[in-house]
């Protein structure tokens, strides 16, 4: 492929599933875009959606693609895209991260695979301070 086709290499931007307790003490997972860079980036749009496939019965699962934004994300902040549910851990979740920086425009997929989001995968999240599974 071309270059030129490819666009700007995404680098030190990162979507992490974290495990945090509501006010009932219960467990709960959000997910969250990490700036690890010393730059702002601005105008973030995300599309979030889970495919796969049912382990039991074999049938294909789908679910509603989500739609967020987000104005503008500082350097080592992170902000939440949304909850999400173990439920769909055993299929794969994607979110697609399109942002500005320096009037270019960035773009790249992160693909949790069914199954990754687990206890064993997690470790401490830096800018959050809380366990979780990250992609970079």
């Amino acid at each position: 492929m071309r270059k030129e086709l490819k666009g700007p290499k995404v680098e030190k931007i990162a979507v992490a599933v974290v495990q945090q307790l509501n006010e009932l003490n219960e467990k709960i997972y959000n997910v969250y875009l990490l700036n690890l860079s010393d730059k702002i980036i601005e105008g973030v749009m995300i599309s979030s959606k889970g495919y796969g496939q049912n382990i039991k019965t074999g049938e294909k699962v789908k679910t509603a693609m989500l739609r967020h934004s987000i104005e503008v994300l500082l350097p080592n902040e992170a902000a939440k895209i949304e909850p999400i549910i173990e439920e769909v851990f055993g299929i794969n979740n994607e979110y697609w991260i399109s942002f500005w920086n320096d009037s270019v425009m960035y773009d790249k997929k992160y693909i949790f695979v069914a199954e990754s989001i687990s206890e064993e995968n997690m470790k401490q999240i830096p800018i959050l301070g809380v366990r979780g599974v990250m992609i970079m």
